[in-house]
């Protein structure tokens, strides 16, 4: 029998990922960005702030592309961004990169679910009355 590599196994090369977050209608852009986010995020403040170009070139987008998915996990309740300045040597201030806040995911899979019953009732309702 294989021994497996006891570094494989070491918990502090892994980060937390929701299996529900494959079940949660997100395409497979969000997804990747979200997942990347988690990666970054510290475990106690649920906070993070990779620039865009650090996002883009871990999974693969351009910066556009990346904005264009931090802006629909925002909609969509997934995190919430705050502007960040940053001070140069000289003391004047300039943008920095996004602070991400990632949401807690029970909630939102909660909301996702009843959303998707009330639509199903709505369907049936509408259904049964084309019926009569």
């Amino acid at each position: 029998m294989k021994k497996y590599n006891s570094k494989r196994y070491n918990p502090g090369e892994y980060f937390p990922m929701p299996k529900v977050i494959f079940r949660l209608d997100l395409d497979a852009g969000e997804i990747a960005v979200l997942a990347f986010l988690m990666y970054c995020e510290d475990r106690e403040t649920f906070k993070c702030h990779p620039s865009y170009s650090t996002i883009g070139e871990a999974v693969g987008m351009s910066n556009n592309t990346v904005k264009k998915y931090v802006d629909s996990l925002e909609r969509k309740g997934y995190i919430y961004t705050e502007p960040t300045m940053v001070r140069t040597r000289d003391g004047r201030a300039h943008n920095g990169s996004l602070q991400y806040t990632l949401q807690p995911i029970k909630p939102i899979e909660e909301a996702y679910f009843e959303k998707q019953i009330r639509e199903t009732e709505a369907r049936m309702r509408y259904q049964n009355a084309m019926k009569k």
